[in-house]
């Protein structure tokens, strides 16, 4: 008797135990990365007494920007099982053109389209060999990142091209009342991917293809031009990106965007989507951006060291990618 009675009683405790696991992995995916979020602004605010002053706020925001752009096109490609290491590399190809069609004398929206076409040539590249010669995404961009960095240096001899009169500058210094442009055009970005993946048909396939390529394939969803497409979309905000870059600079930098990869994947990833695929939401990476954003500032404000900053940014990446890996453990319990 006393054994059937504690069998039950065992079981009981083991699925409550497992219950209260899942509520938490559950309220953590909707408002935990927020939580991260204000407790970073309130530490910092601590650390520093400049940071929560406005024009602080606004460098933050502008700074941000740029990252946050490229992530927002690299979490469609996340939400499919992919990746792409060559977005840094693309914001330079990008930034090249630009400022090289502005010197050929073209107008500044011809200039503008022009770079931002280049990182979506850049990123229909990447889709096809992913989508249609089916080649592992991390080889394909792994690539991509090394000879789209080399393209930018061959665009330039390899020297930054100079354009003090830059014809779209006001993309990259120009305010809207108080607020930066940059910030701006961030905002009217994740609106529109927002509205893409929660509002769409194509949004339904993007995260289809990644929760089950093949139960997608089999309810009629063209798995191949879907991966083409989110990868296209990942290059033109990479390139869109590039411009906002050489904007700022009044330059193109063969080396600009190095590393931005890393920024954008780990917003991603600390925002909630999941590296597998198929989870994941766009405001959460805009908070991801912003936690990224905040912790390099209050690092400079603080005035640690940069190589310090490095080892800093090195483990919140790591710590993107053990998120993530607890989510999944919680989900298969």
């Amino acid at each position: 008797m006393s054994t059937a009675t504690t069998a039950p009683s065992a079981a009981t405790s083991v699925a409550r135990r497992e219950e209260r696991v899942r509520k938490l992995f559950y309220w953590w995916d909707r408002v935990g990365i927020l939580g991260v979020l204000v407790l970073l602004i309130v530490v910092a605010s601590f650390a520093s007494d400049n940071f929560l002053s406005f024009s602080n706020a606004m460098d933050v925001l502008r700074a941000i920007s740029i990252n946050a752009i490229i992530a927002a096109g690299v979490t469609m490609i996340i939400l499919t099982a992919g990746i792409d290491l060559s977005v840094g590399s693309i914001l330079a190809v990008a930034g090249c053109a630009g400022v090289l069609l502005h010197v050929a004398g073209l107008p500044a929206p011809i200039a503008v389209i022009g770079g931002i076409l280049a990182g979506a040539l850049a990123g229909v590249l990447n889709g096809t060999l992913v989508a249609l010669l089916v080649l592992p995404p991390f080889i394909v961009t792994l690539g991509a990142m090394t000879y789209l960095r080399g393209t930018a240096y061959a665009l330039l001899d390899g020297q930054p091209l100079i354009a003090n009169d830059l014809s779209y500058e006001a993309l990259g210094s120009s305010y809207v009342s108080v607020v930066p442009t940059p910030v701006i055009i961030m905002l009217i970005v994740y609106a529109v991917v927002w509205f893409v993946l929660e509002r769409t048909t194509f949004g339904r396939h993007v995260y289809a293809v990644g929760g089950n390529p093949e139960a997608a394939r089999l309810a009629g969803i063209n798995v191949k031009k879907t991966l083409v497409w989110v990868y296209t979309i990942g290059g033109a905000c990479a390139g869109l990106g590039g411009i906002l870059f050489s904007a700022r600079v009044l330059s193109a930098q063969p080396n600009a965007g190095q590393s931005y990869e890393m920024d954008a994947i780990a917003a991603v990833v600390l925002g909630g989507t999941a590296l597998a695929g198929g989870r994941g939401r766009i405001l959460g990476t805009l908070i991801g951006a912003m936690i990224i954003g905040v912790l390099s500032n209050v690092l400079v404000l603080t005035n640690v060291p940069y190589f310090y900053q490095l080892i800093i940014k090195g483990a919140v990446i790591v710590l993107a990618i053990t998120l993530d890996s607890l989510r999944r453990l919680g989900q298969s319990r």
